[in-house]
Parts: C-alpha cells; structure tokens; sequence
C-alpha cells in the first residue's frame, strides 16, 4: 500500500482515537479508513486488469501458533475471504500454517489488517471479564468468534460498496475474475483440499466479541498503538493447546 494511502488512513484513525470525538464522530472516522482499503483494492484490481504485471497472484505462508491458534487461524480466514483471498490450514505442532493465496495487492491488505486486528482481539480480550464459573479459555474462543464474524461483514460491506462507488458492470467482471483465478490457484496446488468442520463453541462470550468488532478499527498496526508482531492472545490462564 502507497505511504501517501497509508497516511491518510493514519491521520483518520487517530482522528478516531482522539478523546475529544464524540462516538457517532468516531464511527465516522473509522468507516472512512474502511471505505479507503477498500477503495484501494479496487483501484488495484481495475489497474491490474489493463496491465497484469502490476499486481500477479501469489501466495504466502503465516504461522499461527498457541495458544488459541484455532480461533487466530479463523481471523486471518474472515479477514482473507471478503479480500478475495483464499487460506487453506494446515497443522504444525501445537499450532497451523496458513497458506494465503491471493492477488499481490490483496495479499498485502490482508496481512495488514490481520496483524492490527490481532492486537485489537488482545486488548479487548484483556478488557474483558469472564464471567464466574465459566472456564475462561471457553468464553475467549467464543468471544474471538463473535470479533471475527463482525469484522467480516465490515470487510464484506466495505468491500461491496468501493465496487459499487465505480458504478460499472465491468468492476463487478474483475473483481469476480479475480477470486476465480485465486480460486483456480488453490485448487493446482491443493487438488484434494477438504472443508474443515464446523466447529460447536460452548463460551457465552459471542456477543461481547461482536460488539468488540464492531469498534475495531481496521487499517494499519501502527494507527492502534500495537506492536507490528502478532501477538499472543489470553493471560495465564489461556489454553496451551490449539
């Protein structure tokens, strides 16, 4: 991403941050980053099309280890999808790699927005109490659901509305081509590629985590304050297994 593109989602998101904000003003400032990433993916893509070299499918290997590695690996998947990125998970110890598949522009977008969410996801998981009696590693798994089902849609829409914006049949064309191809990609390096199951999640913390990725700023790491390492989610008490 351009730095000139990279400060003006800085400049909002701190905007956003900014104690004086009323929320409405906040939400504002933070879906006008939103709108922005998005906006740079489809600039990208409509670019792309005229030229391929300027932006060719590739892919690339991200490590997600415990604890939570599960519910981490299932972020970087809601953040990849709406991106038009595809991830298929394969075990490593006591946590998975993620082979992300994707344009290079979109490849880009994803691990920026993968990483700072992954800080976000850490503090709100710190702010947040497990209520008595529930086993706390439940309740995280639970909460990091909701965070991820929420920040998808966000993507989704955001995503939807930068195509719309151009107001051409021919956007909506690339942009389906382009998840084909991403798509026929996966499938020459993984030709008998399974669906993972679908996970039962017993935590109560679904609805606390969907209202944490309702605030979640999504543009770069450094706008929220965080480390740009990934980092570890859950305290002492976390589950050391997946």
């Amino acid at each position: 991403m351009s730095e000139a593109m990279l400060s003006k989602v800085r400049k909002l998101l701190a905007q956003a941050e900014d104690a004086a904000c009323t929320p409405a003003e906040s939400a504002a400032f933070t879906a006008k980053a939103t709108e922005l990433i998005a906006r740079y993916g489809v600039d990208r893509a409509l670019l792309a099309a005229r030229d391929p070299t300027t932006d060719p499918v590739g892919d690339r290997v991200v490590d997600v280890v415990a604890p939570y590695a599960r519910d981490k690996a299932g972020l970087l998947a809601a953040v990849a999808d709406p991106l038009r990125c595809r991830c298929v998970r394969r075990p490593a110890g006591q946590g998975f790699t993620l082979h992300l598949f994707g344009f290079a522009s979109d490849l880009e977008r994803v691990d920026l927005l993968f990483t700072s969410l992954l800080v976000q996801a850490a503090h709100g998981l710190a702010g947040t109490m497990v209520p008595p009696g529930e086993h706390p590693a439940a309740f995280r798994r639970s909460w990091l659901a909701g965070f991820a089902r929420v920040v998808s849609e966000r993507l989704r829409i955001a995503e939807a509305g930068a195509a719309a914006d151009r107001g051409t049949p021919s956007v909506a064309l690339v942009l389906a081509d382009r998840s084909d191809r991403v798509a026929r990609r996966v499938t020459e390096v993984y030709p008998r590629l399974r669906s993972a199951p679908i996970r039962r999640l017993a935590g109560s913390g679904f609805g606390a985590g969907a209202m944490a990725g309702h605030r979640a700023n999504l543009g770069d790491p450094d706008a929220v304050g965080g480390p740009t390492r990934r980092p570890h989610l859950g305290g002492p008490d976390a589950d050391p297994t997946r």
